[in-house]
């Protein structure tokens, strides 16, 4: 073999590590700009979290409790948050994160809870339950619909704010006609307190 063929031969094979480096070097790139921040991560579980409760806990309404507007805000739950949950996991899928598929301990004990109740008793509950719970999703996600780093999250985040708005909105004016108006202003009015306090 000559030296020239050699030496063409060995350009060749150096040519190939480097390509096959190179090659190597751009997936592990993508790998890491594929991944998304933990912050982020941490809001996709614990929306998804929220969502599932929401959907259990509003079929759970239409089973147990006692007023028309009650059963019907609970058949809202599980249509809105049906469709909410899904996009997430459409965009989890993307982003290649992790999303739970059972209830937390926590949302399991409310479950459990609500379930042993029904009629006046469960309404009360429920929907004491939904107003604390949409005043803080609504807060949760008016932050992430800016503060999120992952773009289609912050886009979600935008979208599905003004729904749980909408159901804050509803879940205070069914409050007053099932009693618990009185408990939900005197949280509040602890709440503002402590704000308050806080502030100054």
């Amino acid at each position: 073999m000559s030296i020239a063929m050699k030496g063409l031969i060995a350009s060749a094979l150096l040519g190939g590590v480097l390509f096959a480096q190179d090659g190597t070097s751009n997936n592990m790139t993508s790998m890491t700009s594929a991944g998304i921040p933990a912050a982020d991560r941490s809001f996709m579980y614990k929306a998804a979290q929220g969502g599932m409760a929401e959907v259990e806990l509003g079929q759970l309404a239409q089973q147990n409790a006692e007023n028309a507007n009650v059963k019907a805000f609970g058949q809202r739950m599980v249509t809105d948050h049906s469709k909410a949950n899904d996009q997430l996991k459409q965009l989890a899928a993307q982003q290649g994160v992790s999303l739970p598929a059972t209830l937390d301990a926590k949302e399991r004990a409310t479950k459990a809870r609500l379930a042993k109740l029904h009629g006046a008793a469960f309404d009360k509950a429920y929907m004491q339950d939904m107003v604390m719970d949409h005043k803080q999703d609504v807060a949760e996600f008016k932050h992430e619909s800016t503060a999120a780093k992952t773009p289609a999250l912050r886009d979600w985040a935008q979208q599905t704010e003004p729904t749980l708005e909408s159901h804050l909105m509803e879940a205070e004016k069914i409050a007053p006609q099932v009693g618990v108006s009185g408990a939900a202003s005197a949280k509040m009015g602890q709440a503002s307190e402590g704000v308050s306090a806080q502030s100054h």
